[in-house]
């Protein structure tokens, strides 16, 4: 793999632009100073994988619902419901996602590690600051995989036109006037800053948006409330897993407020089922030897150098590295360990000469629309770097 050394941001204008997580926790920067060069084919070949991954998700989301297998996947139990009721309806837009890949970059084929559908990190990164770096490196800011941020812009369009000519949005939107609320938690200023930039593009896109953190928004039968002013969309930056498990009497009022057609939420609880790392499993069942799949299983692979994860694990928790021998390689701790473990086949991710691990990140609204890269060890956690990209 290529990569090319550049002048990094300085702290200062990142945090000018919001981007204030800059520095890991070991005083480390957290953007590195060397992005991966792509070819334009390589691009292509991330593009076109993602798009044919995204139809096969929801081919087999349709399977899972046909069949009841929500159990399989982890999925809490209070959820069911309102992951059906958004799934039927076309409202229900998703939003955006990002889908983790191994190879692309290194003559070896593209591999599906994970989906992150329902709240993916890597976004302020992925739409700002790669062109920034570009920019401030002198270097051209359109030789990228990159227009996440106007096809965020028109996604939020598409929740008020569906499937119809996004040029009719403001024809459409002046009929309803519906505005979107949008909400993350109080203690991280990444979440914040990530769902404020995510506020933003709706605004530009021409939607009247409020924010306010998750602890203050209100929530009934009629709806969603900030300030006693009713809101017809909700954003949240907050895991549907999280909101099933730690407030469940939320879970429930949301499945009332999604049958009684009171309120849309974003991104819808239907992610969750792509979100589960069990549906790789479904994947491999449905797709059986897809070249952009891992064997997948809910008992340990025989005889093959596999991964172990959660369902819902984040950030590299709670996951095994097991050699054909059933050795163990390498393994983190976390606080995943009571969600249902899948073993997915090992892969090599890219390497440099330092023998970092690089994992691409195609970023889907609508279709394929942005790639970065993290870097780091063999099982990439929040220690991991974010890495730009330029297309040459």
């Amino acid at each position: 793999m290529k990569l090319e050394k550049i002048k990094p941001l300085n702290d200062a204008y990142l945090e000018s632009i919001g981007f204030v997580w800059h520095t890991d926790s070991d005083n480390s920067s957290y953007v590195s100073d060397e992005i991966v060069v792509v070819s334009e084919d390589e691009a292509n070949a991330y593009y076109e994988a993602t798009n044919e991954l995204y139809d096969m998700f929801a081919e087999a989301g349709q399977y899972v619902i046909d069949n009841d297998l929500f159990h399989e996947l982890n999925i809490p139990f209070n959820l069911v419901e309102i992951i059906k009721e958004s799934w039927e309806n076309d409202v229900h837009w998703h939003l955006y996602s990002r889908f983790d890949l191994a190879g692309g970059i290194d003559g070896k084929p593209i591999k599906l590690i994970e989906f992150n559908a329902d709240t993916p990190t890597s976004l302020f990164e992925t739409a700002i600051i790669q062109w920034a770096m570009l920019k401030a490196n002198g270097l051209d800011e359109s030789s990228q995989f990159n227009n996440l941020y106007e096809a965020l812009k028109d996604n939020f369009k598409r929740i008020i036109t569906l499937d119809s000519d996004i040029e009719r949005f403001e024809e459409y939107y002046s009929n309803l006037g519906w505005k979107i609320l949008f909400s993350s938690i109080s203690s991280s200023a990444e979440d914040i800053n990530t769902t404020k930039l995510l506020e933003h593009i709706a605004s530009e896109a021409g939607f009247n948006t409020d924010f306010e953190f998750i602890e203050n928004v209100q929530f009934s039968d009629d709806g969603i409330f900030k300030d006693d002013e009713l809101f017809e969309f909700w954003f949240k930056l907050i895991p549907w897993e999280n909101i099933a498990i730690e407030e469940s009497e939320l879970a429930l009022i949301l499945t009332e407020i999604i049958k009684e057609k009171k309120a849309i939420i974003f991104n819808p609880a239907y992610t969750l089922m792509f979100q589960s790392k069990g549906f790789m499993k479904i994947l491999w069942d449905l797709y059986p030897n897809h070249p952009l799949l891992l064997e997948t299983s809910f008992e340990p692979l025989v005889g093959k150098k596999q991964v172990e994860k959660r369902c819902f694990g984040r950030e590299g928790a709670n996951v095994k590295i097991i050699n054909a021998d059933q050795s163990i390689e390498e393994e983190t701790n976390g606080e995943y360990e009571g969600h249902k473990a899948v073993y997915q086949e090992y892969v090599e991710f890219p390497k440099d000469s330092s023998g970092n691990s690089y994992q691409a990140g195609v970023f889907y609204a609508y279709e394929a629309c942005g790639l970065g890269f993290r870097k780091g060890g063999k099982i990439l956690n929040n220690m991991s770097k974010f890495v730009g990209h330029i297309v040459k």
